[in-house]
């Protein structure tokens, strides 16, 4: 007994002396806490039925459907729109549905709106500007025509509130695959200016409608949330189910329309030379005109005979559709080459005064290297067309067609064009929540941006200096930033940009280029796009699917530059020689200060100019504040430097430096 009592003993002193020897290393105080950094409890639920704990969806994973007939009745000299809608909706929930929610986001416009009272008088991308108009949905009908296998034809009850109307139902809805069928005639004046996602623009050569939001849509009902209602309020966007959709809007004759999806009538809206240009362009590399810039006020380059033109259009496991009409329209088109060998067609559309070879004359081309690039990349793009639309729109995305601002040209256009594209992969393809995590699809957006900036006309347009992530790393964690994972109508409407498109994208390029590596990390992304292609994820699904996939336990990660607004600071210490003698080796000391760890990049230079790269992985931090570790001297060090390529989010470059 008393040899294990004394054996203990001994145990406990040495440990005791272990411990001392960490404390009395030389090291600065600071705030993080390892505990907090890498502690398990992240993950708040199990894998269940419907969400795999591996991050993809679960054996019993369900969404419901909503598929569209919609028309719409263009008044150009109103600036009014009259549609009407028959929606489809099934519920393959496994609940039954005694009401449904339908979001009226044009409702934002009406004086009084939720949006309109929280937008400040100057300095915000939303609402109207101050434009004084009777906007917002009028309803004329809403029709309940079947449900659950049984035709109907009775009005049903309503109550708007808001962006949000809510239907009632005279019997449940059943679950696993029933459906209804609604009816719904509506109107709205549009706002020349909304929100930036929609307008007026007027041009020398007639208006340019760019519509959006523009018909009543299906709230989304998930295994998340149950009914999503988020009101419309302007900086969070949307939230959509998939379906197909059929859609005819009548416009002016003079005028040309463009739309998401595929044009299915053009022998009776263009003219027969417009016709032959056509097909030419869906067989060629280079930009063809369809309507140069010279024909826009000949008349002849327009079909005669009628006042007013329908043009159709379909486009299949779509969550949107928007579009564009205008007598004003300049159109070019070329074909993509998709990677399975498929192609699809890059479509511009834009007035006179944004023509040029600096200009939107480039933005088909622009248009074609975005899409080509991403689909051999991570996705083959999914619509017949990719239309771009040259707005008083700053920059705005919807299934197969994009408004940019008419005034964008060089490389302000080329990243507008790019950014709003990248949109069709995230959210259009992955059907994240925008309302409530602008980031998911902004973020990941923004980093997608980045290779195709860097891979377009080998770097035409690339950034000329690399970027410094300390400099980077004191803005993105700015203590006045809200964190990541802030929903956007929660966050300053100023801190947007940051938190939503450059900090989330610059995250990502850091596990890319320096935690998992290229082959690692585009593995796992891709993995990501394919398991929730036209589904709904939550960022939870994206964290667990790069986990899993890159084989990486990534909290740490997740703790300090998405759920929180953490900073890391690294700091080199010390440096001293076993038994005062560099020949015997040496050890260096480092301290994590803040609360968000990093792996460790040191470049190690000996008096003689002999220079070493030493990595240590992230996991030094997971017990220790301090870290001391051998290196191989066989002469004395002249300097320890971390990160010296500044590729790491690191504060505080001035104590990243040992010198001897």
């Amino acid at each position: 007994m008393t040899k294990i009592i004394l054996l203990v003993c001994s145990m406990l002193l040495t440990c005791g002396v272990v411990s001392a020897q960490e404390d009395a290393s030389p090291k600065n105080q600071g705030n993080y806490n390892y505990n907090d950094a890498f502690g398990s409890s992240f993950y708040t639920q199990d894998g269940n039925t419907y969400r795999s704990a591996s991050g993809q969806p679960g054996h019993a994973y369900w969404q419901n459907r909503a598929d569209y007939q919609l028309t719409a009745h263009l008044n150009n000299d109103e600036n009014k729109i009259v549609g009407s809608e028959v929606l489809t909706y099934t519920n393959n929930s496994p609940d039954e549905l005694s009401f449904i929610w339908m979001q009226l986001d044009q409702n934002i416009f009406k004086d009084g709106s939720r949006g309109n009272s929280i937008i400040p008088p100057t300095g915000s991308r939303n609402g109207s500007k101050g434009q004084k108009l009777d906007g917002g949905n009028t309803l004329s009908t809403v029709k309940l025509l079947s449900i659950n296998g049984k035709a109907t034809n009775v009005d049903l009850k309503y109550l708007i509130n808001d962006t949000r109307m809510q239907v009632f139902l005279p019997e449940n809805l059943k679950a696993d695959g029933a459906s209804i069928k609604l009816k719904i005639d509506f109107s709205f004046l549009s706002p020349e200016y909304g929100s930036d996602r929609m307008g007026v623009l007027q041009t020398k050569n007639g208006k340019i409608f760019a519509m959006a939001q523009w018909y009543p849509r299906m709230c989304v009902y998930d295994d998340i949330s149950g009914w999503n209602t988020l009101p419309y309020t302007g900086p969070g966007e949307f939230y959509l189910e998939y379906g197909d959709f059929d859609v005819a809007i009548t416009a002016p004759s003079n005028h040309i329309v463009v739309c998401s999806g595929e044009l299915q009538n053009p022998q009776e809206v263009y003219t027969a030379e417009q016709l032959k240009r056509w097909k030419e362009a869906g067989k060629s590399d280079e930009t063809v005109f369809i309507r140069t810039a010279k024909e826009v006020t000949d008349a002849n380059s327009r079909p005669k005979g009628k006042a007013e033109l329908t043009w159709k259009f379909k486009i299949k496991n779509s969550r949107d559709v928007a579009w564009a009409s205008s007598p004003a329209f300049v159109v070019d088109a070329a074909k993509m080459n998709l990677p399975s060998g498929k192609s699809a067609m890059a479509i511009s559309a834009y007035p006179v005064e944004s023509a040029g070879s600096n200009a939107w004359g480039r933005s088909t081309e622009y248009v074609k290297k975005s899409i080509e690039f991403n689909s051999k990349m991570w996705y083959e793009y999914t619509y017949p067309t990719a239309i771009n639309v040259a707005a008083n729109v700053g920059g705005m995305e919807y299934p197969g067609i994009v408004f940019c601002s008419w005034k964008s040209v060089k490389d302000r256009l080329w990243g507008v064009t790019d950014h709003e594209f990248g949109h069709n992969w995230f959210p259009m393809v992955v059907g994240s929540n925008e309302r409530l995590y602008g980031w998911l699809d902004e973020g990941l957006n923004t980093f997608l941006n980045g290779l195709t900036t860097a891979d377009f006309n080998n770097g035409e347009y690339k950034p000329k200096e690399k970027s410094d992530m300390h400099q980077l790393a004191n803005y993105y964690t700015n203590p006045l930033f809200e964190p990541i994972m802030t929903s956007p109508d929660n966050m300053k409407e100023a801190h947007i940009g940051t938190l939503c498109y450059r900090k989330p994208a610059a995250g990502l390029t850091i596990l890319r280029d320096q935690i998992l590596g290229k082959e690692r990390f585009d593995l796992a992304f891709k993995t990501y796009i394919d398991r929730w292609a036209f589904k709904h994820p939550t960022p939870t699904d994206f964290f667990r699917t790069l986990e899993n996939v890159a084989g990486e336990d990534l909290r740490w990660f997740w703790r300090g530059w998405f759920i929180n607004n953490w900073r890391a600071d690294i700091a080199v210490n010390s440096v001293s020689y076993v038994k005062d003698n560099p020949k015997n080796g040496a050890l260096i000391t480092l301290s994590c200060l803040e609360k968000m760890p990093l792996p460790v990049i040191l470049k190690v230079e000996t008096v003689s100019g002999k220079t070493e790269t030493i990595q240590l992985p992230v996991e030094i931090w997971a017990r220790n504040t301090n870290w001391t570790f051998s290196y191989p001297s066989t002469e004395e060090i002249k300097s320890v430097v971390f990160d010296p390529e500044h590729l790491l989010p690191d504060v505080n470059s001035e104590n990243d430096i040992w010198r001897r």
